[in-house]
């Protein structure tokens, strides 16, 4: 009896030693260790360093005007509505990729899927096409502004309500239909394009090209709070976006309505998407290069440590893009083809390594 006990005392004790083991370095905290919560904050604090050191470059220099001047600060006022347009466009496009990713589960595709790009480009396609150049020029300001967000997160509201409200609501199907709608608008455009004067495809074109030229001072008011509210409501939501990301099946059994609690984070992605894409055009795979990077960057789970990272890693690649162009090559206008062509080229080699959607 005393060596049986023996046995199973030596038994008990051989599981405790293996279940130990196999629980080393497992946590429930954000990081799995001190190293990396050191290594993450010290990369943030570098990364929030050379943005704002860019962001300085930008608007001081190669200033045409002397320091001394009464016309240096004008200057720099100037240079900063573009630099605003710019920390819209990375709060934007970095927050909504992530957070549209954390809930579809997917790390390979953009909230660019629901059409918000290609409804852009119809509406100011269709406006010099039915309308003609002077009124398509005329089509800025706050009204067009407004009406252009108004009217892309009205879209967005129509494909969740009809394919995410209902009793079989599901993501994948209603991807599928963001993306038939895309090609279908991206078709429209382009056969209208090609009926264009030269002059006015060339007019059209010009805005056609995601750029920080192209936003519009007077939309600051409006644009900046909106985007301020939902970033800090995405920000206050970061713990349910932890548990929205893990599934459906995992999420409900935690207690969470994943089905209303994914179409609140898609009309948040919607507001952020449509702001950036009204402000300052076009920007497909400027969020997915931001969200892939920030993944590499920021090895946890926990997006109240995701998001700082994204938002730093989106403005420092943003303002590092201009800078480079404006004062090396002296060449303002291929910025975002630029940041468009590292981000699909990335997307491609993504897609390529996991093989799959």
């Amino acid at each position: 009896m005393q060596v049986n006990m023996q046995e199973i005392n030596l038994h008990n004790t051989n599981i405790n030693k293996v279940s130990n083991s196999s629980n080393e370095g497992r946590t429930a905290k954000a990081f799995r260790s001190k190293r990396e919560e050191r290594r993450y904050w010290t990369l943030l604090i570098i990364l929030i360093t050379l943005g704002a050191l860019a962001s300085y470059g930008l608007l001081v220099y190669n200033n045409p005007v002397p320091v001394d001047s009464p016309s240096f600060i004008p200057v720099v006022r100037r240079r900063m509505v573009a630099l605003t347009a710019m920390v819209v466009a990375a709060i934007c496009q970095s927050l909504s990729t992530v957070t549209f990713q954390s809930i579809t589960s997917n790390k390979v595709i953009t909230p660019s899927l629901l059409g918000f790009e290609a409804l852009y480009t119809t509406l100011h396609t269709t406006t010099i096409f039915f309308f003609g150049a002077s009124t398509f020029i005329k089509f800025s300001g706050v009204g067009a502004f407004l009406f252009q967000v108004v009217l892309m997160v009205l879209m967005s509201l129509i494909l969740y309500g009809w394919l995410l409200a209902g009793k079989y609501g599901n993501l994948q199907l209603m991807l599928l239909v963001g993306i038939m709608m895309g090609t279908g608008l991206r078709s429209l455009s382009s056969f209208m394009r090609r009926l264009l004067a030269p002059s006015e495809f060339d007019i059209l074109q010009a805005r056609m090209f995601g750029s920080v030229n192209n936003a519009d001072a007077e939309s600051f008011p409006i644009a900046i709070p909106i985007v301020l509210i939902t970033t800090i409501i995405l920000l206050i939501y970061s713990k349910k976006l932890n548990v929205l990301s893990l599934g459906k099946g995992v999420s409900t059994a935690l207690g969470v309505k994943h089905q209303k609690n994914v179409i609140f984070t898609l009309v948040l992605v919607a507001i952020l998407m449509s702001i950036s894409t009204a402000l300052v055009g076009p920007l497909t795979f400027y969020g997915f290069l931001v969200a892939t990077l920030t993944y590499q960057a920021a090895p946890t789970y926990d997006h109240k440590y995701i998001f700082p990272m994204a938002l730093a890693i989106g403005f420092l690649i943003i303002t590092v893009s201009y800078f480079v162009m404006y004062h090396v090559f002296n060449a303002q206008g291929v910025v975002s083809v630029i940041i468009e062509l590292f981000g699909g080229i990335t997307f491609l080699i993504v897609l390529l390594r996991k093989g799959t959607l």
